[in-house]
């Protein structure tokens, strides 16, 4: 009987102890980059970091947002990797974010982080047409050049673009021309071009992709998804509005409730180190890290030397402090 009784809180302790075990060395992440990207990062954090699995929930901005906001009670990630600083810097998720400033930190621009190191920049994306050179020869159409260009008659039916309320780069692309416009004329636009898109996408990425295939003319995207179409052989012009191009950077950041602090701050550590930079530099339009540099096969695929020179610059807090009036906004004028 005595037996017994020591033997049940030895079981329980060994129980809690295999526990502890495995969660130890594992992460999980939620994140808004694209798949193709992500897997190919963290084959590099596996390499760099064998012994810390990292298991991630990959969405589109807006519904990753929604998640990570129902779930503020019990969060269930670790850390967020690469989201839209304007969702990022929402007071409701700030609250959430612990400071930390990994390795490297010191040496992002003041632009790209957080004074209080609840975040940091790794990478960026900016506004890009992709256009489809075959389909604009088959049906006529001239090569646009400019956002004012898109309101043309003659592109009725023939352009995509993403869905504000769920892509970060369907409302950067939104916010920025409210921002360059002013709201009055920006919605005034919005609401021209709107006469010519076929439909709103969920994602940031497909609309570039709808167009390298031949379904459209034109697709609304980030400049990368226009890079990656072109250096995959499809027939497809990269467009940088000469208006400006409206911008994001993405953020990451370490959650308050982690389990796992140690292997988090290790990932985290990782996204700031010259093997991560590199990378950026291969697969992303613009990076936040010292030492990344676009390749040839990617300005030869039109991403610009000097990618300031095309940027608008965006008032981020203005972005986030309205986003969700703007958002509800363009759901009542222009979504469909």
């Amino acid at each position: 009987m005595v037996r017994r009784f020591i033997a049940f809180p030895v079981v329980a302790l060994l129980l809690a102890l295999f526990a502890l075990a495995a969660r130890a060395g594992e992460i999980t992440a939620y994140t808004a980059l694209e798949e193709d990207d992500v897997k190919v990062y963290l084959q590099a954090f596996n390499k760099a970091k064998p012994n810390v699995k990292v298991n991630i929930l990959r969405l589109s901005t807006g519904d990753l947002m929604a998640r990570i906001l129902t779930e503020k009670a019990n969060p269930r990630h670790d850390v967020i990797w690469g989201v839209a600083v304007t969702q990022m810097v929402d007071p409701r998720i700030l609250e959430m974010a612990e400071a930390y400033k990994p390795a490297g930190f010191d040496r992002i621009n003041p632009q790209f982080k957080d004074p209080d190191g609840r975040w940091f920049a790794t990478t960026g994306y900016f506004a890009g047409f992709c256009v489809n050179n075959e389909v604009l020869k088959k049906k006529g159409l001239p090569m646009p050049t400019s956002w004012a260009d898109l309101t043309n008659p003659v592109y009725k039916g023939q352009i995509v673009m993403p869905n504000a309320a769920s892509s970060g780069t369907g409302y950067a692309q939104v916010v920025s021309i409210l921002q360059m416009m002013g709201e009055e004329k920006g919605w005034n636009y919005l609401k021209e071009l709107d006469k010519n898109i076929a439909q709103y996408i969920k994602s940031g990425s497909r609309p570039c992709r709808a167009a390298a295939t031949g379904e459209y003319a034109i697709g609304l995207s980030f400049a990368f998804s226009g890079v990656k179409q072109i250096m995959e052989g499809y027939p497809i012009t990269l467009v940088i509005p000469k208006e400006g191009a409206g911008y994001e950077t993405e953020v990451s950041l370490l959650m308050k409730t982690s389990k796992n602090k140690e292997d988090s701050k290790q990932f985290l550590d990782w996204l700031l180190t010259q093997d991560a930079a590199k990378l950026y530099g291969e697969r992303a339009e613009m990076s936040a890290v010292p030492g990344s540099k676009a390749t040839e096969a990617v300005l030869k695929a039109g991403l610009p030397a000097d990618v300031s020179t095309v940027l608008w610059k965006m008032d981020f807090a203005s972005s986030s402090k309205n986003k969700d009036r703007i958002i509800a906004e363009w759901k009542q004028k222009i979504e469909r």
